[in-house]
């Protein structure tokens, strides 16, 4: 369930945005302004209104190119093993996303782990080997190489290839691409989240995001007891990894912060998330779909759209 929604508009598409590791991160600087709040809907003081839109509206020109289309460099893992490990913490479970159809994205794609989980079209450019359709893959990893833009898993990489092209492709090794960021469609899966093993009832608790839906990037994530209004937030440890030392004991629910583009909304599950004895590696269903699309503006040179 939607709660109050904000809206920001600008001429200018920011590509590439660069995260400063020195500075405070400023999706945990929005989780102490949504804090000092007990509802999304309450009146908050002058100051907490202006960096509350302060941050969104940075957050939401770092990611408002989402639908342009970008040219790089695309290549392929060898093995399914380097999938397991990569930077965004999805362990093994990344093997199952999209059957299969994952990559490791830029710096400037991963931006610090916001990235982890976001869909991308991707079609190499060489029209006599490769489809027009492309492939849709996850971002699940970091590539720290500075050789290409994306490293693909092997399926997603073979798949971009006509028919019959598949050796062909693997043999060119690293191809020039266009890719452009596209809703991630979960039609029967709910966002969710799965209890980290770091967690410890009843106060260290650390969560990680599963399936969500659109194109849109969590900033922040508070947790409270159910029919309470004492929200504690939570601080993104890494990609979709958040976590607190100060959890209320149980049951819990849970609201976030989502940005998609110019807009900015709040999401809440209307019920109990995690139960009083929650359990370290399950998986709980918030009950909500996050469906929401970015409205995006195109400048140097991106374009909207495939040529």
């Amino acid at each position: 369930m939607w709660g109050s929604t904000l809206d920001f508009t600008s001429n200018r598409c920011i590509s590439n945005p660069v995260l400063s590791s020195t500075s405070p991160p400023l999706y945990d600087q929005l989780a102490y302004t949504i804090s000092s709040t007990s509802s999304p809907s309450q009146d908050m003081g002058g100051g907490s209104v202006f960096l509350f839109f302060l941050v969104f509206h940075l957050f939401s020109s770092a990611t408002a190119c989402g639908g342009c289309v970008h040219q790089a460099t695309a290549a392929h893992f060898t093995s399914f093993s380097a999938l397991s490990v990569g930077a965004c913490g999805y362990g093994s479970m990344a093997l199952g996303f999209s059957g299969g159809y994952v990559a490791a994205a830029s710096s400037a794609l991963y931006r610090g782990g916001v990235g982890c989980g976001a869909c991308f079209q991707v079609r190499c450019k060489n029209t006599k080997i490769c489809s027009s359709r492309g492939v849709e893959v996850i971002i699940t990893d970091l590539n720290k190489s500075n050789d290409t833009d994306l490293v693909l898993s092997r399926p997603a990489y073979v798949a971009m290839a006509r028919r019959g092209m598949a050796k062909s492709l693997k043999k060119l090794g690293i191809v020039d691409v266009e890719y452009k960021r596209i809703p991630c469609e979960y039609s029967n899966k709910n966002l969710s989240i799965r209890v980290e093993e770091k967690s410890k009832r009843p106060n260290s608790l650390t969560i990680k995001f599963l399936h969500q839906g659109g194109q849109t990037d969590i900033v922040a994530v508070d947790v409270a007891q159910v029919g309470s209004s004492n929200w504690q937030f939570m601080s993104r440890e890494y990609g979709p990894v958040w976590s607190t030392d100060r959890a209320p004991v149980g049951p819990l629910q849970l609201r976030m912060v989502v940005t998609g583009g110019y807009d900015g909304k709040w999401v809440w599950a209307q019920k109990e998330v995690l139960p009083v004895h929650w359990k370290i590696g399950s998986v709980y269903d918030l009950g909500v779909q996050i469906a929401d699309i970015a409205r995006d503006g195109c400048s140097n040179g991106h374009t909207e759209g495939w040529k």
